[in-house]
């Protein structure tokens, strides 16, 4: 195991009926603006539960975050900030709004030309505004991290950002918001979870035994609960498995003292970016391929991970690992999620090549031994057509 150092500091509230202890968890003398999304929470009751739980906060609202957190919207929002003099942020949303409101958080004290310089320039906030979250669709952890990815469509980009002062005060996690939430967005969220999970787990043995075994029961847990949050969202012990899970699978934990890959997200956020299809299912678009693509260096750990979560016990490394590729791909259908671009877009052809340009422009090396070239990616995309 590698060294490492661990510190997450935000406080989570989990369980039935939650919302209500907002209350204790605003300063009593904050001016906040609460985030919310398209107005869903207005339709399912979790806007009115807030503002019940906030009667006596001085707040205003900011609504209209889109699904990928546009950076011209929340350009919107962060004028409200400084006009209204704003000095607690409080996002009610799933991991798109939480993601803008670290934007937030981080540009309200950004002193450098423009706000786009901390996601083009990597700058780490190490304290941003303070703010606060109740979660509404489990699906990216960002409720209990640090990190977020902010779009600009003008530029037609996807980047990310972080530093650790923008881990968020407290969550709010009442896993009966689920109810509400299209299927759709259901499977995206366990697939996002999945591939989070994924991503920290699928590199090479390192003698992390322990993290191994944290990475395996997170998606023991979600290949569990899919099909029954699916069916009914209103069952709550799933939905309560399915929303820990989520929040699990990207709070810094199962990270800790291992490589991390993170190829698979780079190469999807393209996707979006470029035919705004959804995160999660351009994660499912690229990582079969990418771990076709790297089997030789990822087979010990795909082979592992086929043994230990789809029980595959036959066979060599090399086809224990095959069977295992296979596995998620299958399961990634029966979520309903398609794995291939070309059944999203029938306007690919160029994309590996664009995706390769953009990131040799950025200077980019990816994977957990940033031995991913920009042509790498390439030939990946492309196997992903």
């Amino acid at each position: 195991m590698n060294n490492f150092e661990f510190k997450n500091p935000t406080k989570i509230i989990f369980g039935k009926d939650t919302i209500a202890k907002l209350e204790s968890e605003i300063p009593a003398d904050a001016k906040v603006l609460m985030l919310y999304g398209g107005g869903s929470i207005k339709k399912n009751g979790i806007y009115d539960q807030v503002t019940k739980a906030l009667s006596d906060v001085d707040m205003i609202e900011f609504g209209g975050i889109p699904a990928n957190p546009e950076y011209a919207t929340l350009m919107e929002a962060l004028k409200v900030i400084k006009k209204e003099d704003i000095n607690y942020l409080l996002a009610v949303g799933g991991g798109s709004v939480i993601d803008g409101t670290k934007f937030l958080s981080a540009a309200a004290v950004y002193d450098g030309d423009t706000p786009w310089d901390i996601l083009t320039k990597n700058v780490r906030t190490k304290k941003g505004m303070p703010f606060g979250t109740v979660l509404t669709l489990p699906a990216t952890g960002s409720e209990m991290n640090s990190g977020a990815v902010i779009t600009r469509a003008e530029t037609k980009e996807k980047l990310a950002m972080g530093g650790p002062g923008l881990y968020p005060e407290f969550s709010i996690l009442d896993p009966q918001v689920i109810t509400s939430i299209p299927e759709r967005q259901l499977a995206n969220g366990i697939t996002d979870a999945f591939t989070h999970v994924l991503e920290q787990y699928m590199t090479y043995p390192i003698d992390a035994l322990l993290q191994d075994r944290f990475a395996e029961s997170i998606l023991q847990t979600l290949i569990d609960v899919a099909p029954k949050v699916l069916k009914d969202p209103t069952d709550y012990k799933p939905a309560a498995d399915f929303m820990w899970s989520c929040t699990m699978a990207l709070n810094g934990l199962i990270q800790k003292g291992v490589p991390g890959d993170w190829a698979v997200h780079m190469m999807g956020h393209e996707l979006t970016a470029l035919f705004g299809i959804d995160h999660a299912r351009t994660l499912a678009i690229v990582a079969p391929s990418h771990y076709k693509y790297n089997f030789e260096a990822k087979k010990e750990k795909l082979a592992q991970y086929g043994e230990r979560v789809w029980n595959i016990t036959e066979g060599s490394v090399d086809d224990k690992a095959y069977a295992a590729i296979e596995k998620t791909v299958a399961f990634f259908h029966e979520l309903g999620i398609d794995t291939k671009l070309s059944d999203y877009t029938k306007e690919y052809e160029g994309t590996a090549e664009e995706i390769s340009k953009r990131f040799t422009d950025r200077g980019w090396k990816l994977g957990e031994r940033q031995a991913l070239l920009p042509e790498d990616a390439e030939k990946i995309v492309k196997m992903a057509y």
